[in-house]
């Protein structure tokens, strides 16, 4: 579940999803309004069971307000090589700090707010940090790679997921791979944020069905809140679909197990 943090409708939801088994990760996002009094409920939570990692954040609300940048131009000037790389790893080093703060420990894996984890100078600035930080490694990393074919509603959300991936899988994933840093196999959850409660279910039965071992499943859930959020209809439709009974219907007919990707990746070594 991503964005964590951001305001108190998000983490009401999770959660509640979490009181219903139905949450095995959670993206936290330090620089939000509600992530202080989020995290001392979160931190509760069995970390066997609920993996807690960092939704590294530079549009939405990073601790320094001066590198807020709208995704455009932030994926403009990181291919263009004009972020400020000191500014930006002090930032890093921050979102880091403040999530071992509140939470007592190291984030179970790092993702990006808007995937901005894997653009240009910050894919190389947040592995350095990484490997500076936890030398020892442990933790996993989000993988943005697309999923082909039937996973995708329609044409838009395919073009969507491939463009993500575009932006820095490939290169993400050699990093990783040459620190040692496992990741999820594919990406699974892209849309437009629009169709409804109803729509999203369409979708989400076709991800599941696409669904192979080590894939994830991104979700944006929320319940009303006082904060402006432009995605807060859409967060609302995805908690109602992945909260009413017949989620577990839709599971079993897909024949998905959901379990923390950390264990999972663990597993995976073993053979």
């Amino acid at each position: 579940m991503d964005d964590f943090g951001l305001h108190e409708g998000i983490n009401e939801a999770v959660f509640a999803l979490t009181r219903q088994g139905r949450v095995q990760a959670v993206s936290a996002m330090v620089g939000g309004r509600a992530w202080e009094e989020g995290a001392r409920a979160l931190r509760i939570l069995d970390p066997r069971r609920v993996e807690v990692g960092l939704h590294l954040d530079l549009t939405e609300c990073p601790l320094q307000p001066a590198l807020r940048t709208p995704l455009g131009r932030l994926i403009a000037r990181a291919y263009l090589r004009r972020l400020d790389a000191a500014d930006l790893r002090t930032e890093i080093r921050a979102q880091l700090d403040a999530f071992e703060r509140a939470m007592g420990r190291a984030p179970a894996y790092v993702d990006g707010h808007q995937h901005v984890h894997q653009l240009p100078v910050v894919r190389t600035l947040l592995l350095q940090e990484l490997a500076r930080r936890y030398p020892a490694g442990g933790l996993w990393l989000r993988a943005t790679h697309s999923p082909q074919g039937a996973a995708h509603a329609d044409a838009r959300t395919g073009f969507k997921s491939h463009v993500i991936a575009f932006l820095g899988a490939r290169a993400l994933s050699a990093l990783a791979r040459r620190q040692g840093l496992r990741q999820n196999a594919r990406l699974l959850g892209v849309y437009d944020f629009t169709g409804g409660a109803q729509q999203y279910r369409a979708r989400l039965g076709r991800w599941l069905r696409a669904a192979r071992d080590g894939d994830l499943l991104m979700c944006h859930v929320g319940l009303p809140a006082q904060a402006p959020d432009v995605l807060a209809r859409a967060r609302q439709d995805e908690f109602a679909v992945i909260a009413a009974p017949d989620f577990e219907t839709l599971l079993q007919g897909t024949r998905v197990r959901l379990r923390p990707m950390g264990q999972m990746l663990c597993q995976q070594l073993l053979f």
